[in-house]
């Protein structure tokens, strides 16, 4: 037996959905849409507190956390910009690999780990976020860049504990590219199977010889990774972009809004390197 139904319920049966605001509903703004940036981007860069910030603006702490959460969520969805295409921006990794075909950029992806508070014992999934390189509690995004080390795409945050290979396959890299075949990836030891499984496009360095090598063996290996390296180098200038962030260092909020937040800035050393 069900029981009665409550006013709410037979109100939102009468509407059929969710209430709906009118425009201009709601809490009026006491910041214009300036200050509500400056107090975005100053915790991104310094890592001010909340608090601090309000008192410089003089409103509570409640509205700076607030305007921060807005400003984020508007500068993640701007997308990445394109360099010598003022106006186009990229958004999703399909949109990255076309522009990649079309220019004969070559692509270059790492992932790299920020940590995060550790979950309360009392939630489930708490040994996913724990690192298997770094040990602590992280949370890991896959960046893609060019070869002139400016960002072109980054993905959702994902705990720690996933494999590199697993959050490419997880993501959809994988799968573009089926449909990109004539677009060139970069990738590290930790991508092999991409290797395998797409010869001649996923790039991987060489493996390092054995013992049993001859000493000329081993050292035109030890030359193929060097300059492997060399060219992936761009990307960890453009990972390095990102940590001058302070709060990307070690992340203190709570972790659900660390994916607007990294892509909120990404989005922003993307314009940075463009307009340089």
């Amino acid at each position: 037996m069900y029981g009665p139904v409550t006013v709410g319920g037979r109100r939102h049966a009468a509407r059929g959905g969710s209430r709906r605001w009118p425009a201009g509903a709601g809490a009026r703004h006491q910041l214009v849409f300036i200050d509500r940036l400056t107090a975005t981007l100053i915790p991104l860069r310094h890592d001010l507190p909340h608090a601090a910030l309000g008192l410089l603006h003089g409103v509570d702490r409640s509205t700076i956390t607030r305007a921060i959460g807005e400003i984020c969520t508007l500068l993640a969805e701007r997308g990445r910009a394109v360099p010598d295409r003022p106006g186009l921006r990229l958004r999703t990794r399909t949109e990255v690999f076309a522009h990649a075909r079309a220019e004969g950029v070559e692509l270059r992806p790492d992932a790299t780990e920020i940590q995060v508070r550790r979950p309360p014992a009392s939630r489930g999934g708490r040994r996913a976020f724990v690192s298997g390189k770094k040990k602590p509690n992280t949370m890991k995004a896959t960046v893609i860049a060019d070869q002139q080390g400016r960002t072109l795409w980054t993905d959702a945050l994902r705990p720690g504990r996933m494999h590199d290979a697993t959050a490419a396959r997880n993501e959809g890299i994988d799968i573009c590219f089926q449909h990109f075949r004539d677009v060139e990836v970069l990738l590290d030891d930790s991508c092999l199977g991409l290797r395998r499984d797409h010869p001649g496009r996923a790039v991987t360095p060489p493996r390092k010889g054995n013992k049993i090598n001859p000493p000329e063996v081993l050292e035109a290996r030890q030359r193929a990774r060097h300059r492997h390296s060399s060219k992936r180098i761009s990307v960890e200038h453009a990972l390095a972009d990102h940590k001058r962030w302070k709060q990307l260092i070690r992340w203190t909020h709570r972790r659900e809004m660390l994916p607007a937040t990294y892509q909120a800035v990404a989005g922003l050393v993307s314009d940075r390197a463009t307009a340089a």
